[in-house]
């Protein structure tokens, strides 16, 4: 198993601007307004201006479950603050009526998971139900690492996390991505961002918990105004 395929507390590209940046976003920390205004500017209205964001809503998590195939999700393309509007009123619109959120075709860790155990015991690697029922195995097993990486992303994203932001790097279908994490007072949510020169021609992925929608809505409309002097 190739330890690659996922690293821990990694410099991206918030090590560029920021001395700082595991502290940069903390509520004590001097100009944390300005910080996040920021972090949103490089990490969603770049890649928004270029039509290279997609939103990714996650739901079907609650109650401290968290089996990988109830994990459901809905992407929207964001060209601007309008794609933005629509993705969340979809949602309100469900709950308010009672039926299910929005969800498309794909499994995010279920199948990928299935995959990859399936592969590891055709190589002679004997794995058991236990492995995969227990997600901190999963490093055992090719592949596994980097499902745990967003596993824990995942998780954290639904039931929180203390730390205000965490930097990693994970392998992903797509290919090798920097995760930005958040966890604020303003709202939850994290960033799936291309490496190096990839980021200004592949697709940067906004990933929260349905409920995040309108704080997060809410957040880049109060930092419009900076957007458009910038």
């Amino acid at each position: 198993m190739r330890y690659t395929e996922a690293k821990e507390h990694t410099p991206g590209r918030l090590h560029e601007l920021f001395v700082d940046p595991y502290h940069a976003f903390d509520n004590d920390s001097h100009e944390r307004q300005l910080h996040i205004r920021v972090m949103l500017y490089l990490l969603a209205v770049r890649p928004m201006q270029h039509d290279l964001l997609t939103l990714r809503v996650i739901h079907g998590w609650e109650n401290g479950g968290c089996e990988p195939a109830d994990l459901k999700y809905m992407e929207y393309p964001l060209r601007d603050i309008t794609d933005l509007h629509r993705a969340a009123d979809e949602f309100t619109s469900a709950m308010k009526n009672n039926v299910a959120f929005p969800e498309q075709k794909g499994s995010l860790l279920a199948k990928p998971l299935s995959d990859a155990m399936a592969d590891a015991k055709a190589d002679g690697q004997p794995l058991d139900d236990e492995t995969r029922a227990r997600p901190a195995r999963w490093p055992s097993f090719e592949g596994g690492l980097a499902l745990y990486t967003l596993f824990k992303m995942y998780h954290r994203l639904v039931y929180g996390e203390d730390d205000a932001y965490r930097s990693s790097q994970c392998r992903t279908s797509q290919g090798i991505r920097e995760i930005h994490e958040f966890h604020l007072e303003e709202g939850e949510f994290a960033f799936l961002a291309p490496p190096g020169r990839h980021f200004a021609t592949e697709r940067t992925r906004l990933i929260l918990h349905e409920s995040q929608l309108e704080p997060f809505k809410r957040l880049l409309i109060a930092s419009a105004p900076l957007f458009e002097s910038a």
